[in-house]
């Protein structure tokens, strides 16, 4: 099977109540490459990167350990800054760590002595943002997510499933126009890793946010995306990219069974290499 690079952009309707004016690219990568150097030696983590994500846009990003998948979500963050090439986020040179993202990682990362709402809550207090309104943020959040009746449990309460949908809420709750995601749901086991992709699928169509996802899994990447990012190994640059062909909204069990997927799933796993490829 043959599958040429996919540079199409869909451009999904705004979400309900959203009358802003949003440019076409939310994520302009170019010619980007990201050196370390230490006493020892010098590491090309990636070399000649160049990716296009539109607005609303579904991106994952696959590809073997070391390759530099993260590596390229910090630059986007602004965590990092690209020895060559430039990073736009919608229009804009990211020269600096950036407000204007959600950040999701591999642990939830949440503080023990919170609550599941305060934990959310945190993002409100880093950034300042109206209690009321942080409130109200919330309380859709776990609603949306459900979490609801797990507000006031503490995160050694909650399961690993239960803790990354609050990791979620968080990463949300200031309405990112680009949402990050490291690995989220590596650790979890299968049953609940696939009850979040579909929660994923169904928050990502009713915000219209733009996602970044990075992970080991082709068929999580296939059901999740747009367009799935095949990377090499070290340096890290794009072998191809794989248009998903699939609907937006996407029934699990029906989704597995069509043959977009299927051969999606299968050319990928040609370009990683089988044995190189988890599923």
């Amino acid at each position: 099977m043959t599958m040429a690079k996919d540079t199409t952009v869909r451009e999904p309707a705004a979400p309900a109540g959203d009358s802003r004016e949003r440019p076409a690219t939310a994520v302009d990568i170019e010619d980007v490459a990201v050196r370390f150097r230490s006493r020892k030696r010098d590491v090309t983590a990636l070399t000649d990167v160049s990716l296009t994500v539109g607005t609303g846009e579904f991106v994952a990003i696959v590809g073997p350990s070391g390759c530099g998948k993260s590596t390229l979500l910090k630059l986007v963050a602004g965590l990092l800054r690209p020895s060559a090439g430039d990073v736009r986020l919608h229009g804009e040179r990211v020269d600096g760590p950036r407000h204007d993202i959600g950040y999701a990682f591999q642990r939830a990362a949440l503080l023990e002595w919170r609550s599941a709402r305060r934990n959310i809550l945190l993002q409100a207090e880093i950034r300042r943002m109206p209690a009321a309104v942080a409130r109200r943020r919330a309380d859709e959040l776990i609603a949306m997510t459900g979490l609801e009746g797990f507000e006031d449990a503490y995160p050694h309460e909650l399961s690993g499933g239960m803790q990354q949908r609050v990791a979620l809420c968080r990463a949300l709750l200031h309405r990112p126009p680009v949402l990050l995601m490291d690995e989220p749901f590596g650790a979890l086991d299968a049953l609940t890793r696939e009850q979040l992709n579909m929660e994923l699928n169904r928050i990502w169509r009713e915000t219209g946010t733009t996602v970044l996802l990075v992970t080991h899994s082709i068929s999580e990447a296939c059901y999740l995306a747009d367009r799935v990012v095949v990377m090499s190994p070290r340096p890290g640059t794009i072998t191809e990219i794989v248009g998903i062909g699939l609907p937006a909204e996407r029934d699990y069990t029906e989704t597995m069974g069509r043959p977009e997927f299927r051969e999606a799933t299968s050319h990928i796993r040609g370009l990683l290499g089988a044995a190189s490829a988890e599923d």
